[in-house]
């Protein structure tokens, strides 16, 4: 009897244990096929991607990955191409052939600067596509078996490394097209007006090295455009501006400023340095308020000296920083800019506000 008992608990444990290792051997996994993958514009045909999808569809062991020389055979057998073999219909029939669950199809192909990568699962009793993943990488061959392991595991829903998929990612670079590229390069016209220590001394007389002008003038100018980030209605812009100012009055000088500016909708935004020749004069304020220049003369060491614009003195360039902000107004192929403006002059504590108007007509490259 014991020897009974022994023997029936050695049959069902060996059948357990035959069991439980079929089920970790195969793991309960369900078998995937790859015939080929479609190449186009790429160094490796469609067997190499496909041999090098299997490969990387090996790796994960997530699935029983059939032969590909068992598959080749089939394929022979049906008289079918397996370079040719894309469709869902094709790969379905094929599938049942070889009994596999599903397969596992797409395309690698270069566009432009990038490479789009597409995998596509086709579960074969469905007769369906169950899972797509579409990515676009940069063009770069030397990286193609980790862009296909990247999206091989997404497609499946598997970790993935972020940072090279980060690298590998493409992005597209701005548009810039005829219908967005608006460019306002062309001539400027305006008014500016002087505040401080500058209006003090163009409104002085000559005798006291001042302009015995006005504290306002004629500015004209011209504008150059550089535009180097353009997307959608925004854009991004380096603007050169050429004015004289002043022409109608003694007081005449050229300045350059230089922006950074921002587009939005035909609204502006811009700031940058200006640079501002004029003739300048080192001296003092005497006790009764009124400007000299240095002539020689001892002064008392309490007495501040410092350069003020001065008729009398020699050309000199200042700095200051400009801040403006605009719109553009449209009538057919014309563009009528308008912009506001500020500029601080810290050498003499004065500050510059004005308009300017412009125009250009818009022109096909």
């Amino acid at each position: 009897m014991k020897k009974l008992v022994v023997v029936v608990l050695s049959v069902i444990f060996t059948l357990s244990t035959n069991s439980l290792f079929g089920q970790i051997s195969t793991g309960n996994l369900k078998s995937i096929a790859v015939v080929s993958l479609d190449s186009d514009g790429l160094s490796l045909d469609n067997a190499a991607m496909g041999n090098l999808l299997r490969l990387e569809l090996e790796k994960v062991q997530k699935y029983e990955v059939l032969d590909r020389y068992d598959v080749a055979n089939r394929l022979k057998e049906r008289d079918i191409n397996p370079n040719e073999a894309f469709g869902k219909s094709q790969l379905v029939m094929v599938g049942k052939e070889i009994q596999a669950d599903y397969m596992l199809s797409g395309s690698a192909q270069k566009f432009g600067a990038k490479i789009v990568y597409i995998l596509r699962l086709i579960d074969v009793k469905a007769d369906k596509i169950i899972k797509t993943d579409v990515k676009e990488y940069i063009y770069d061959e030397q990286y193609i078996q980790l862009m296909t392991r990247n999206s091989l595991a997404s497609l499946l829903e598997m970790e993935f490394d972020e940072e090279a998929a980060a690298k590998l990612k493409y992005v597209d670079t701005p548009i810039i097209s005829d219908g967005q590229n608006l460019k306002l390069s062309g001539p400027r016209f305006g008014m500016q007006f002087y505040s401080g220590e500058l209006a003090e001394r163009l409104t002085a007389p000559e005798s006291e090295g001042g302009y015995n002008s006005t504290s306002y003038g004629t500015v004209f100018a011209y504008q150059f455009e550089y535009q180097y980030v353009s997307s959608g209605d925004f854009q991004i812009l380096l603007e050169s501006i050429v004015s004289i100012n002043g022409i109608e009055t003694s007081y005449t000088s050229p300045s350059l400023t230089l922006l950074n500016g921002f587009r939005y909708k035909g609204w502006e935004l811009g700031f940058g340095p200006v640079f501002r020749f004029s003739r300048v004069a080192e001296g003092y304020y005497d006790n009764s308020g009124q400007w000299q220049i240095l002539d020689g003369t001892e002064l008392a060491p309490e007495v501040e000296t410092f350069k003020q614009i001065d008729k009398r003195g020699d050309i000199n360039l200042s700095t200051g920083l400009l801040i403006a902000i605009g719109k553009n107004f449209r009538s057919g192929h014309i563009n009528l800019p308008v912009n506001f403006y500020y500029s601080q002059v810290p050498s003499i504590n004065s500050h510059v506000f004005g308009f300017m108007l412009g125009f250009n007509i818009a022109r096909s490259r």
